[in-house]
Parts: structure tokens; sequence; C-alpha cells
């Protein structure tokens, strides 16, 4: 067992990183309770365990009297004289009370036990060295799954991410390389576990950090990230040095720095937005590429409002309302996005006038006038030249002998007699007989 010890010893001072006095402790402990099985409950039994070469003593203190009445606490005379030859009554003596074989079942139990308190000893370890590293970025290779969490070899130490730490279009195999985020290290009943996270909003900020110099060196501010893991990310920066373009720092020579990033968040979509004082600046910022036509601020509710042309109205929400709703989150306040109606209202107002202007002269009601319009006629000369009475029948519902009735109308209306005879102030078939003369 001797060698087995030395051998144990070694591995956990080289692989765990575990001090070998903290072992020996441990494996006293262990034996101690093990060896009352084959020793008994002597009095002041102690084990201990040469750090050198693994050599176990097992030893009781025994107080020496005439005629022994409990073997496990006391000594004889005789005996006690045979150990120590000025060994007195009522004296403690240290008696060697090694057996020859603690036996399979003592070196079994021993070893488990010592098992049990190193494995104590390693998590008290991971925690100190690991309580201070919150926020840290580490890397490590996936070695299993627990249900859906996710458990990372980080070298002498576990960690875990958290089926709510996930991303959710991301697939983790055995063996894959992954680098995380520690987002606490807990000192549960357990024991200490290390939480990593590849969609804390902070895992992005690390990045930059290690990716872009002047966040590292603070010549470049964070001032805010607003995340959905897996999809799109804003990243809102701010340099006080008018000299250095935050944005321009971050995406790099040709977008080298943030293509970086991407490719270590699976080509997660990353916006980096100019931060600004100015809310309706910020806000214009963050939701391009849309275009905005305008923007009203409610300071006490602190919501923005913004109105943007109707083909730039699904940029501005983003895809099932997402760029709207990562601009909030960034800016802090709550975003309103709205189509812009005063080009449809005048567009409106277009149309009704122009069915104004068929309405008296055809005799036709309102809401034939504005289907006439909407349909592409907008006014007599078009009605008259360049449509027959199966279309107009078509586009408002009608009969074609109506729609005949219709169009003669405005022929007649149209035609160069009529105009004749507005311009002269002559009947109509006066005109047409001078005009036949000739």
């Amino acid at each position: 067992m001797t060698s087995e010890l030395l051998a144990l010893f070694e591995y956990y001072e080289k692989e765990k990183g575990i001090d070998r006095a903290t072992m020996i402790e441990a494996l006293e402990s262990a034996l101690l309770a093990a060896s009352r099985k084959s020793i008994g409950p002597a009095r002041g039994l102690e084990i201990r365990i040469n750090p050198d070469n693994g050599e176990i003593k097992a030893t009781a203190s025994l107080v020496v009297v005439e005629t022994v009445a409990h073997p496990y606490d006391q000594l004889d005379l005789v005996t006690a004289r045979k150990i120590r030859p000025d060994a007195e009554l009522d004296q403690e003596i240290e008696v060697d009370v090694t057996p020859k074989d603690f036996g399979r079942i003592a070196a079994q139990t021993a070893k488990q036990a010592m098992l049990q308190r190193l494995r104590q000893a390693e998590k008290a370890l991971i925690y100190e060295e690991f309580k201070d590293r919150a926020g840290d970025i580490v890397s490590g290779t996936v070695r299993r799954f627990e249900r859906s969490d996710v458990m990372v070899d980080l070298g002498k130490f576990e960690g875990i991410m958290p089926s709510r730490e996930r991303v959710n279009t991301e697939e983790y195999n055995v063996g894959d390389r992954v680098t995380a985020y520690v987002v606490a290290v807990e000192n549960g009943s357990r024991g200490p576990e290390i939480i990593l996270s590849r969609s804390h909003p902070n895992f992005v900020r690390r990045l930059f950090e290690s990716e872009v110099s002047e966040i590292a060196d603070r010549t470049v501010e964070i001032r805010g990230i607003a995340r959905e893991a897996g999809y799109r990310t804003k990243v809102a920066v701010y340099s006080a040095n008018e000299k250095i373009d935050p944005v321009g720092a971050c995406v790099g020579l040709r977008g080298a720095r943030v293509k970086n990033i991407v490719r270590e968040l699976n080509n997660e979509k990353v916006d980096i937005i100019r931060w600004s004082e100015d809310i309706k600046e910020f806000v214009q910022d963050a939701l391009k590429p849309a275009l905005i036509r305008s923007i009203d601020l409610d300071e006490e509710a602190h919501s923005v409002k913004v109105t943007v042309e109707e083909e730039e109205l699904a940029k501005a929400i983003g895809r099932r309302g997402q760029n709207a709703r990562l601009t909030s989150r960034l800016v802090g306040w709550d975003i309103q996005v709205e189509k812009d109606e005063s080009v449809h209202e005048a567009f409106e107002a277009r149309v009704e006038a122009a069915a104004e202007a068929l309405i008296k002269p055809l005799g036709l009601e309102q809401e034939k006038a504005l289907e006439l319009v909407r349909g592409g006629i907008t006014n007599i000369e078009m009605l008259a030249t360049s449509v027959d009475a199966e279309d107009i029948a078509g586009i408002i519902g009608i009969s074609e002998d109506e729609a005949a009735v219709i169009l003669a109308k405005a022929k007649e209306i149209h035609s160069p007699a009529a105009s004749e005879e507005v311009a002269d102030g002559a009947p109509a078939e006066e005109a047409t007989n001078v005009s036949g003369e000739v």
C-alpha cells in the first residue's frame, strides 16, 4: 500500500495541484476512522504517515496501571516497562498499535474516505483560484452533457454552462473547443461551481476588450450593449478624444477586428454605434440602416416616437421587431416606430380632388368616382381616350351598358365640337354645320 500511496500523492500533486500535506492530513483522518474497526477504540489513538516513504504508524496513549480493567485505555506496568524501562503507575505511554495488516476492508474504507476528502480539498482549491475570475473569458473542451447543461473541461477544473447560458443557434459536441464568459463562481452545497456563458452580453464586451486595444487601454469606452444571443448585438462606443473614431477603431482595418469577434460569435450580426448624449442622434444611428423621417421625444415618459417612410418601416422595426427592441434596450428609452402618414394623406387628398372633378360632369356617385381614380383614370380626357366600356365596368363593378353611358358622356365632354362650343360660345350643331360647308 506504501507504493500505491506515494503514486497517489504524486498524481494529485502534479495533476490536481493539491499539496501533499493536505493529502496526508486527509488520509490520516480517513485511516483513523477505518482503524477503529481493526484496532478498537484505543485511548488517544493517532495515525501518522511519513510523507517521504508513505509508512503508516498507529499509536495509542495508554495509562499505566497495576491491573488492566479497560484494555483499550490501560496498560499493565510489566508491559509498560518493556516499552519504557522508567515507566511508572498512572503515567501515559505512547504505544505502537499498528496492526501487521490493516486488512482489505480497512484499506478500502481509508481509500474511499481519503478520496472524498481530496475531492473536498480540490473543490476548495477551485473556489480559491476562480473566485476572483468572474468576468473573465476562459477556453475549454466540451467533456459531457448533463441534461441540457454543457460540462466544459478547463484543464485542472471543470465548468458548467447551464442551458439558460447557451446560445440557441449553437450546437455543441463532445470534444469541441469553446470559449466562454465566467458569469460566477458559486460555492454551493455541492461545492464550488464555475458558471460559464456564451449568451451573456458581457461576453461580447470581453471579446471587444481582447480584440480592440483602444478599448483595453480605455481610449474607447463601451457605453452600452444590447444583445439577442445568436442573432444580433448592438454595441454603443464613445471616445473622449475627438481625434479618435470609436466606431472605426472597433471595426478595424478592412473590418478585421469586428470580423474576428463575429467569427467567435458564430456569425452573429454585430452593429457598432457611436454613443451620443443627444437621444435623437443616438436613436437615429442605432436604427440604421433605416432612414428616419422624424423623431419626437417625450422626456417625462422616456419614450421616443420615430416616423419613417412606408418602405423603410421593415428596416426600422427589423425581423420580429428585433432592431427596434435592441435599440430600445441600448438607449434605455421606449422606442415606438410608426409609418409616416403625411405622404399617404396628401395622396388621398389628390385622389379625392380628382374624383370630385368626375362626379358632376359624369353624374357619378362619389364612391364610383373614387374607384375610377384609384383604378388609374384620373380625368375625363383619360376616360374618353384610353379605356373602353369593358374596362370601366371592371373597375367600378357595373354592367357594360352602364359603363357605355359613362364613356359616351366622357367622349361628348372631351369631343372637339364640345371644346369649340366652349371656346366660341356657339352650339355644337352650328359649329359642325360650319365645318361641313367648308
